[in-house]
């Protein structure tokens, strides 16, 4: 994510109750001047060899811990969401609290139907929101990791065409003088 961009979301939150756990050490360098005070941590080994599950587990436990001692609010994930390999969007996520769908299906009141549920209701939300949580992140992680392969192959792309262009011009160039 360009460094403009990143910091125009990141200021859109507020700098008042703003604290950053920065994945990326590129992100982490490009804020650190307006944001150095909010910055707490960061993850510099992660995604070095590909993303995988486990460091987006790290990165998702982390974020519950900081959650359960209270140390923020609410948590939001800002990401490249990967479009095409020349467009992305600059993608802000609601992590914790989990948002509340904005359309909610309306139940009809002779439709409710009752679930037993084995194990109970509490342990099962306490194995699937961590997992879900990880899930979201891994996401993240993913799709910012694919926008950057895709800026970067546009921008090869971009690279070697001018350069066919420059050899071109030259070889023209060349061979005028000669004449």
């Amino acid at each position: 994510m360009p460094a403009a961009d990143l910091a125009r979301s990141v200021g859109d939150v507020g700098a008042a109750a703003l604290v950053l756990s920065i994945v990326h050490p590129e992100d982490r360098e490009a804020l650190r001047r307006d944001y150095g005070a909010c910055m707490i941590e960061g993850f510099d080994n992660l995604g070095r060899k590909g993303i995988a599950f486990p460091e987006a587990d790290q990165v998702a436990n982390r974020i519950a811990q900081m959650f359960a001692n209270g140390e923020f609010d609410v948590c939001t994930v800002i990401y490249n969401r990967f479009k095409s390999a020349i467009s992305q969007d600059v993608t802000r996520q609601q992590l914790i609290p989990f948002p509340v769908p904005a359309q909610a299906a309306p139940v009809e009141a002779g439709a409710r139907a009752v679930y037993e549920f084995e194990p109970g209701e509490a342990e099962i939300l306490a194995e699937i929101l961590p997992r879900n949580l990880a899930t979201q992140m891994f996401r993240a992680l993913l799709e910012s990791q694919a926008s950057e392969q895709g800026a970067r192959m546009t921008a090869m792309d971009n690279a070697t065409r001018n350069a066919g262009d420059m050899i071109n011009s030259l070889a023209i160039k060349y061979n005028r003088s000669r004449q």
